[in-house]
């Protein structure tokens, strides 16, 4: 299971930086949190779709997600989104180059028969401004997603003209049940 390679890939890397406790702890609390994030916005996604529909409901990826997850962010310290490889906001959701290659690594392994509702990578990085603890929790796509996020005969009329409209670059159609839709990211500043 690549999450474990990558969890004792930290441990012997971080060894000097941060203990074994330290990087279980990083990891739950990211995962706690996208858990939160998701189940959240799922909670509010499906009372919308069952009182107005996927018309209505995308008011909540628009609105309510980016609200939930800056919230979730300002209240954990590190920064929490959802990115993808196949934006709807290209301002919101796009990966950078450490989370695309995350993502590319979760399609790879969906297409080898992975589930997706159990990947998750978590890994500590170097960047320029320090070291950072990483961690992704892919989004699959399930059913009702297909309303909003699937082909184009899947898609009602009435929610693809309001997709066009909230969003004149999206590129988050195509999908079906079982992929990939994108992933949870947790950004976690560990220092210089």
């Amino acid at each position: 299971m690549k999450r474990t390679m990558i969890l004792g890939t930290i441990l012997g890397v971080a060894a000097v930086n941060a203990g074994a406790q330290d990087i279980d702890r990083l990891a739950a609390e990211a995962r706690a949190q996208s858990v939160r994030l998701i189940q959240e916005l799922g909670g509010r996604l499906r009372q919308e779709m069952a009182s107005g529909g996927p018309e209505t409901a995308i008011g909540v990826c628009k609105d309510a997600a980016p609200e939930i997850a800056s919230r979730l962010s300002r209240e954990s310290g590190s920064r929490i989104a959802r990115v993808s490889l196949k934006t709807r906001n290209p301002l919101l959701g796009t990966p950078d180059a450490w989370e695309q290659g995350v993502l590319e690594e979760f399609d790879r392994r969906v297409a080898a028969g992975a589930r997706p509702d159990i990947l998750e990578t978590a890994e500590i990085v170097a960047e320029p401004k320090g070291r950072y603890f990483r961690y992704m929790k892919a989004i699959p796509v399930q059913t009702q997603c297909i309303a909003c996020h699937g082909t184009d005969e899947a898609i009602g009329q009435s929610v693809r003209e309001r997709l066009h409209e909230d969003y004149p670059h999206d590129r988050a159609t195509g999908y079906a049940p079982g992929q990939v839709r994108g992933a949870v990211t947790v950004k976690t500043f560990l220092g210089n």
